[in-house]
């Protein structure tokens, strides 16, 4: 019995090793083979000189060079909620995963019991020869409802769970990614709001002290009521300004602090926080082709582990249509006492091999069939999806690079016009040639030219930390990380 339990179970394994799944074919990109040019009359932006690392290979420590955002970023890798849920997601997914594979393998039970019952001559066929106590001890080994996957359908539910875990993998390095740039950009905004407060207070100041030297030439009668006015108007606007970027700005940093997972204030040693004009993100990455994304987003990853999944489940679903053999076995000892369980004669076992074949099922395995065929057609537009979302984000961020250089370069000049009007027009209106409105104007012109620049800057630096996160960037602490020609298929048809 043993010799031809083994036999079966060699069999099965051999067999089970092949699947009904159909051979994956990895779908073709929807997408251009090349990135869009820039607009006319704007350069793109060129890589430096033996800069050829590709996004995933440079460290957002290296990307990111202010030391405050470095340490915040640290402190959501450690704190943020929903990267830590990221985590545990993934020990879900192996979970199962575990669960799944070891239905390859048979359970193998150690068993033991003593039995004491009443038995009934009546049970014969014979009620006159009265009643009988009987007792026995029994132990053993069991093998319980094994299946031989002749046709792979565990296999193939392996195969789909292990791809599932995958999946996790690569949305937990998603998430990763996605956390980093969120942080970032979360603290330039912040950096940007308080900048501005900054301005506007000074701007409050610098007006106040003129509407105090309006009102004084106003009681001399140097001045009309229309200037005084003006000069109060201003005031009440920088007010309003500040007032409104120290909401904005105590928001941001609510919206920081949610990410980081835990107050700024709670974070040792953490460094001064450096002006967006003093910030040195990298924007020179090169961009490389479209097919590379395969590699680089973990989300294309996972959407293709997701495939591969669904690809495995219609070996599944095929699988049903065919025969089912389970095996149930146990073989040990049966004895009236247990002082003699294990002595010679006392041996039992039994082999109970059950073959299922179906028949008619109302066409229940047939549409199981039809759903995980039409999920797997799902899981490829959602794979597509994905790469064309991939591919739409590097390209703008690729389109935004080059305007956005010029529009900050151009706002400089907006701001250097602006502040060299409002000089001039001030040494005017001194000297009695210009009356104040010219200079009132010039002040407000210069107060939006520098609102402008800082919101100018922090676009530039946003763009920059877009392209970085599209292009696969913020996985890895310090570079390079794992080559794309080591990222494999988790799961390959049978």
């Amino acid at each position: 019995m043993t010799k031809t339990l083994t036999t079966l179970l060699l069999v099965a394994g051999v067999l089970s090793g092949c699947t009904l799944a159909p051979t994956y074919e990895r779908p073709a990109p929807p997408v251009a083979t090349q990135y869009p040019a820039a607009p006319d009359g704007y350069a793109a932006a060129e890589v430096k000189t033996g800069e050829t690392r590709r996004a995933a290979d440079i460290g957002w420590r290296e990307f990111f060079r202010d030391p405050r955002l470095q340490a915040l970023i640290a402190a959501s890798l450690e704190n943020n909620r929903d990267l830590r849920t990221a985590v545990l997601r993934i020990e879900e997914a192996r979970a199962q995963y575990q669960v799944q594979r070891a239905d390859l393998l048979p359970t193998v039970n150690a068993t033991g019991g003593y039995t004491r019952q009443r038995i009934s001559g009546a049970q014969f066929g014979s009620p006159g020869a009265g009643t009988s106590i009987s007792e026995y001890y029994q132990v053993g080994g069991a093998i319980t409802s094994f299946e031989l996957d002749l046709f792979g359908r565990v296999r193939s539910l392996s195969n789909a769970a292990l791809a599932q875990y995958f999946a996790t993998e690569e949305a937990r390095r998603a998430a990763q990614i996605s956390l980093v740039s969120e942080v970032a950009k979360a603290y330039l905004s912040e950096r940007s709001f308080a900048e501005q407060y900054e301005l506007a207070q000074n701007t409050l100041r610098t007006r106040e002290s003129t509407l105090s030297l309006s009102r004084q030439r106003f009681d001399a009668g140097a001045t009309s009521a229309l200037d005084l006015r003006d000069n109060e108007s201003l005031v009440a606007q920088a007010r309003v300004s500040a007032a409104q970027l120290a909401r904005q700005r105590a928001q941001a940093q609510n919206a920081l602090e949610v990410l980081v997972g835990k107050p700024l204030g709670s974070i040792e040693n953490l460094p001064e926080a450096m002006r967006l004009s003093d910030e040195r993100i990298i924007s020179d990455i090169p961009a490389g082709l479209p097919s590379d994304l395969l590699e680089q987003r973990p989300d294309i990853r996972q959407a293709e582990q997701q495939l591969l999944s669904a690809n495995a489940n219609i070996g599944a679903a095929r699988a049903a249509f065919f025969p089912r053999i389970t095996l149930t076995a146990n073989a040990g000892a049966i004895s009236p006492t247990f002082s003699s369980l294990f002595d010679s004669g006392t041996g039992v076992w039994s082999f109970a091999p059950q073959l299922t074949l179906p028949i008619f099922d109302y066409g229940r395995n047939l549409s199981n069939l039809d759903l995980a065929n039409v999920r797997k057609n799902i899981q490829i537009a959602s794979y597509e999806k994905t790469i064309q979302t991939a591919f739409s984000e590097v390209a703008d961020a690729l389109v935004a690079r080059g305007t956005l250089e010029d529009q900050v370069h151009g706002q400089e000049q907006v701001r250097d016009a602006e502040q060299a009007r409002f000089e001039l027009s001030t040494v005017r209106f001194r000297s009695g040639v210009a009356n104040q409105l010219d200079q009132l104007d010039a002040q407000r012109q210069l107060f939006t030219a520098e609102q402008a620049l800082i919101q100018a800057r922090q676009l530039r630096l946003n763009n920059a930390i877009d392209l970085y996160r599209s292009l696969g960037g913020g996985l890895a602490e310090a570079g390079p990380v794992a080559s794309a020609d080591s990222i494999k298929p988790a799961v390959t048809a049978q």
